[in-house]
């Protein structure tokens, strides 16, 4: 049986090898933040980090994951939504619906790990998840509040 490293927790799962990833969270492991959007790395709404890797989990094979690779779901991104881009989601009331937040979240705190001081052109190429809603220009301004250290309490 495969062990992951989900979280900084290893775990033992129980799944075909060619079962996404994607899956295994949800199914196996009970991490439901992470979601189903189009099976086809197109939207982004199941994104997770492998290795601090912005990664759609609906196409990486469970046989694909290492034992040693180290995922981050949103589950595992911050104690009590504590992440600058957390906060900074709920301060600027980024969500609408709300389904393809925790995908923009992990693709957004993957970004702020790499370039901490992203521009609008940067924010456009790494972000290229999909947002029915539309909220891309919140998004833009909550990664920007982020990188800047968050919201600041009153």
């Amino acid at each position: 049986m495969p062990t992951l490293n989900v979280n900084g927790s290893v775990r033992t799962v129980e799944a075909e090898p060619d079962t996404p990833l994607l899956w295994v969270l949800r199914e196996q492991l009970g991490l439901t933040g992470t979601k189903y959007g189009c099976g086809i790395a197109a939207c982004g709404a199941c994104t997770v980090h492998i290795d601090g890797v912005a990664t759609r989990s609906c196409v990486r094979p469970l046989s694909s994951v290492g034992a040693n690779e180290k995922i981050l779901t949103i589950e595992g991104l911050a104690p009590k939504a504590s992440h600058p881009l957390q906060k900074s989601w709920v301060a600027l009331d980024v969500p609408q619906c709300g389904f393809c937040q925790s995908g923009m979240l992990m693709a957004a705190a993957a970004l702020l790990k790499a370039n901490p001081k992203p521009t609008d052109a940067d924010i456009d190429d790494a972000i290229t998840n999909i947002c029915r809603c539309g909220t891309y220009n919140r998004v833009r301004a909550a990664i920007k509040l982020a990188a800047d250290g968050g919201p600041r309490q009153v």
